[in-house]
């Protein structure tokens, strides 16, 4: 039978806990939205955080926020997932395209050379959820000199006085970096709930507020629940009062707000989330380490330091002397063994979408030589010991 790649973590109290919310007649954005964001806060150590329907959603919504539009430039790796990139489209502004390092992490050198006086935002990559330099990134950002050279083109831009960081970390609910989780370690920070993600929610995500003072999270929550909800004054649990019917429209906005549905499954994720899921993709992630860390054939991920700690969302195992040809070969010869395998990512300049564009892969040589050697195997909850031993064989004897 085949070992699938990430199936979602659903059982009997997840099961009971969207019954309970079909049940109490409340299914769009309601009570249980509202106490997921605050598990969240608790959880990250954050202020506020606003749950919305994707991670997507809420790095776009964000981008709007900030005033980013035709014209601007916004920094972002080569080496992610099309949402990255394609949020910057949307808003009619470019993306700058930086190459990684051997980690899968933004260098933070390519990013200082690659911000201009059009630089609005940076939006570093957490690969695998492995958590970006966040220190070296805020420094260089709130260094005088890149300060200057910044251009606001409204208040927000002109209050901050420098370009945005927010963190793509749709892998990393959970990673660490000195000392502190995901979550805190950027002005903005995006986590996603997707089907494949650590903690599900069906579809969904997260938008984490950490703006420097004079910011208030507060206030910016209260303006991105209008803002996700058409930028209507009142959402329809404020509506059910009696008598409260009457609404404004305050600004065109958008609509990407959580259900109490999609809630139910987080609430219940995210209270074992350290005690159990955690440690379970540990568990594994050490197991696929021990097996594979003295083969010379095999380059196994980096996801523990002194400094930083992974949310073992993916094991990026890479081949150690093979050329992307090679590399699917490797992984045809997986699937046979009756064990998925995957890539993380097709590198932006390699598709089509973003080739016409002008982008080329050849303009991120440690992009490419990631991406051409590496295989990502299964992680997930369920997955059990006698499983983690059918695809380390597997792998072992794929492996050229």
């Amino acid at each position: 039978m085949m070992i699938p790649f990430s199936p979602p973590h659903i059982d009997d109290k997840i099961i009971d806990e969207v019954i309970a919310a079909l049940r109490s007649g409340w299914i769009t954005t309601g009570p249980r939205t509202k106490s997921f964001e605050q598990k969240l806060c608790e959880f990250c150590g954050v202020s506020r955080v606003l749950a919305v329907s994707s991670a997507s959603a809420g790095l776009e919504l964000m981008l709007h926020w900030f005033g980013v539009q035709p014209g601007d430039e916004v920094i972002v790796p080569a080496y992610t997932y099309t949402a990255t990139a394609e949020v910057v489209i949307h808003c009619g502004a470019k993306p700058v395209m930086v190459d990684v390092r051997p980690d899968f992490l933004i260098s933070v050198e390519e990013i200082k050379r690659a911000i201009t006086p059009r630089t609005k935002v940076i939006i570093p990559v957490d690969i695998a959820g492995y958590p970006c330099d966040y220190d070296e990134i805020m420094a260089l950002v709130n260094d005088p000199a890149v300060k200057a050279m910044f251009q606001p083109n409204n208040d927000i831009q002109r209050q901050l006085g420098r370009p945005m960081v927010m963190a793509d970390a749709a892998h990393s609910l959970g990673a660490c970096y000195k000392g502190k989780r995901a979550g805190v370690l950027s002005d903005i920070t995006v986590f996603s709930f997707h089907a494949v993600k650590n903690l599900t929610t069906a579809e969904g995500g997260a938008i984490c507020l950490n703006m420097p003072a004079p910011f208030d999270a507060d206030a910016l929550y209260k303006m991105l629940c209008t803002y996700s909800l058409h930028g209507q004054s009142k959402d329809a649990l404020a509506k059910t009062q009696i008598g409260n019917w009457r609404y404004d429209v305050l600004e065109a906005g958008y609509k990407c707000n959580m259900t109490d549905i999609a809630a139910a499954l987080g609430l219940i994720e995210i209270e074992r989330y350290d005690s159990q899921i955690l440690k379970r993709r540990k568990e594994i992630f050490d197991a696929y380490t021990l097996a594979f860390a003295q083969d010379e054939r095999f380059q196994i991920p980096e996801y523990e330091t002194a400094e930083k700690c992974t949310s073992y969302h993916v094991y990026a195992l890479r081949l150690a002397h093979a050329t992307e040809a090679q590399r699917d070969e490797t992984m045809q010869s997986i699937f046979a063994q009756e064990v998925s395998v995957n890539v993380h990512f097709i590198p932006l300049p390699m598709l089509t979408a973003y080739k016409s564009r002008g982008y080329k892969i050849e303009d991120y040589p440690v992009t490419y030589d990631n991406y051409s050697r590496e295989i990502s195997l299964p992680v997930y909850y369920n997955l059990t010991d006698e499983q983690v031993a059918q695809v380390i064989k597997a792998v072992q004897q794929a492996a050229l």
